[in-house]
């Protein structure tokens, strides 16, 4: 960056957690302020290094996770606000145009520096049911298998990707058109699911995940395909054909691609992934009715069900009462 930022005692940070009423949030929030004041200015959050300090203090590794997560949320619901912007905005120098790409670049910048990859907990885990959830790690690791050098592999990194980034079931991605790849849903880009489980129709926010588009636009123009379905097989020649996939074609696509835990490879299934966006999305701060509606579920239960047994540090009980004899 080459504008210099002028000082401010803005911190929306620190205004977030005196708005916060939820005292476990309140209290890793607070916590989180004080390490970074003096250290950083909030603009410039280092996870990396609290999650360093968190583990030499002696917290479990599980809670250094759920930690994270909290100030994950925390820094997203202030990026979504445009008080933030206009802070930002305040702090940069030059004309307006050159004001607002500094904004943008600080933001991006923010945003790098919130996601999990960056700022990775080692964690040992067990699967707590039948069911595999990917850790952000390993969907990364199940991302680059495909490759994108060929067309196959293009055409299945993309769905992989459409997979991991709104959650949809394997009969909604079979169906999917290039009419519902970019729709509007109160202000933000969305994916339109049009005939969901039950026949419903539900639209999914991109919001942080929208980099998959970029792989879809790749596929297509690849494929050269401008409409109808989005996901398609081939010719014995390597053509595309012009009608989509079977929902058994993308189960047998996917199942191509597993991932080593424990030194063991693990089968991945489209559900699979399906149930990694809602664990990682939970984590990453998302509220469980908005999961609930992004998947398509007419029950919370189920949501619950599918973003799986969390560990003891965010299940533990809140001081909401006291008494004593």
């Amino acid at each position: 960056m080459t504008q210099a930022l002028a000082t401010t005692d803005y911190n929306p940070l620190a205004a977030l957690v005196e708005a916060t009423e939820d005292r476990n949030t309140k209290t890793r929030l607070g916590q989180f302020v004080a390490w970074q004041t003096g250290r950083h200015p909030w603009w410039q959050p280092d996870l990396a290094a609290y999650r360093d300090d968190l583990l030499r203090d002696g917290l479990q590794p599980v809670s250094v996770q759920s930690y994270l997560a909290t100030i994950r949320g925390a820094y997203r619901r202030i990026l979504a606000s445009n008080r933030t912007r206009d802070a930002l905005y305040a702090m940069v120098g030059g004309g307006t145009v050159e004001r607002w790409a500094a904004v943008n670049e600080i933001v991006a910048r923010i945003e790098n520096a919130i996601s999990p990859l960056n700022a990775p907990v080692d964690v040992e885990t067990t699967q707590d049911d039948e069911h595999l959830r990917l850790t952000a790690f390993e969907a990364v690791d199940l991302l680059r298998q495909p490759g994108t050098d060929t067309l196959t592999g293009l055409r299945d990194t993309t769905i992989l990707a459409v997979f991991l980034c709104t959650g949809i079931r394997e009969a909604e991605l079979v169906s999917l058109t290039v009419d519902d790849l970019w729709n509007e849903y109160d202000g933000e880009l969305a994916l339109r699911v049009r005939h969901g489980k039950g026949n419903k129709r539900r639209w999914i926010p991109y919001g942080g995940m929208s980099w998959c588009l970029r792989l879809v636009e790749k596929w297509m123009l690849a494929a050269d395909i401008e409409s109808g379905v989005v996901f398609r097989g081939f010719y014995p020649d390597g053509t595309v054909r012009p009608d989509g996939l079977s929902t058994r074609s993308v189960r047998r696509l996917v199942k191509k691609y597993g991932i080593y835990r424990d030194g063991k490879l693990l089968t991945v299934q489209p559900h699979d992934l399906r149930r990694t966006y809602a664990r990682l999305q939970w984590e990453a701060g998302m509220d469980l009715a908005s999961l609930q509606q992004n998947l398509g579920h007419s029950k919370p239960e189920t949501t619950l069900a599918y973003i799986g047994k969390m560990d003891a540090e965010a299940r533990k009980a809140r001081p909401v009462f006291r008494f004593e004899a």
